[in-house]
């Protein structure tokens, strides 16, 4: 492979094409501000660079990316590229991953609004993130030990298991499809309303009016904190480990609870089992 070491860049695709490429401790900046450094190139490894123009990886195959900065003004760094690695650097700038595909994230730190959108086979391995509409319309995802913080995250996402995670964020997994999140902290209001087969084992679930309108929902010996009006017309199987606020109107299946201070069951299409096992009386509408 060639290699070019400590170098300066800022022209437009001043490496366009590029194939069989090592850069390292290179800086893609200056006063001509092209973009598009390296569309359309492949096999490309980057070591320890700093990319503060926009749009460097388009249209790309076989990039591993290592120890680099791409800055917030590093805006839509890797679209419409293929076969992805990326190790130890920090992805600032805006819609910074987006129709990618094969795709693993490590040791890295994202701060990138409108992140990860419509890409094919992700994983993401003990990194932080903050973004708002975080990996929308994504499919076959891994996240181990991730750290994430923003509204409206997981919209859409199909074939995703999340392990070790905490995830901080209103509006998770809006009407997203075959999701297993395990061993987890998911905090945050409206929590995965209009989902299908949504499985949560071992986790700890904050925040208000979560679980409405899903289907196939299930939970595995979860802890439930501050969810009010939960579970409204939703099919669930659920075994709660602690006292719950309330529970609305599911509509079918069955729901195991210590306690809880309000049933409301007003509906005729409420017909879930709710079964309170440490015989407290509760408030029943």
């Amino acid at each position: 492979m060639n290699k070019i070491v400590n170098q300066k860049f800022d022209e437009e695709r001043t490496l366009y094409r590029s194939n069989n490429l090592i850069l390292e401790n290179c800086v893609f900046d200056g006063v001509a501000d092209g973009e598009s450094a390296l569309k359309e190139s492949s096999d490309i490894e980057v070591y320890d660079c700093f990319f503060n123009l926009r749009y460097p990886f388009w249209h790309d195959r076989n990039i591993k990316i290592v120890d680099t900065v791409m800055t917030e003004f590093c805006r839509a760094a890797l679209w419409y590229s293929e076969h992805i690695e990326i190790i130890n650097t920090n992805l600032h700038g805006i819609k910074a991953l987006r129709e990618c595909s094969d795709v693993v994230i490590s040791g890295s730190d994202i701060i990138s609004p409108e992140f990860g959108w419509s890409v094919d086979k992700i994983t993401m391995k003990n990194c932080t993130a903050e973004s708002e509409y975080f990996m929308m319309r994504s499919r076959d995802i891994i996240f181990r030990n991730v750290h994430f913080r923003g509204k409206y995250s997981f919209q859409y996402i199909e074939d995703a298991v999340f392990d070790e995670c905490v995830l901080d964020t209103k509006d998770a997994f809006w009407h997203g499809r075959n999701i297993t999140v395990r061993n987890s902290i998911v905090k945050g209001e409206y929590l995965a309303w209009y989902s299908d087969g949504l499985t949560f084992e071992n986790c700890k679930i904050i925040g208000t009016q979560p679980f409405c309108w899903c289907k196939k929902l299930k939970l595995v010996n979860c802890e439930m904190i501050d969810t009010d009006l939960s579970f409204e017309k939703s099919e669930v199987q659920a075994e709660i480990i602690n006292h719950i606020e309330s529970i609305k109107n599911p509509v079918s299946g069955k729901i195991t609870v210590p306690s809880a201070d309000e049933i409301i069951m007003d509906e005729d299409d409420a017909k879930c089992e709710v079964i309170l096992t440490n015989n407290e009386k509760c408030d029943i509408i």
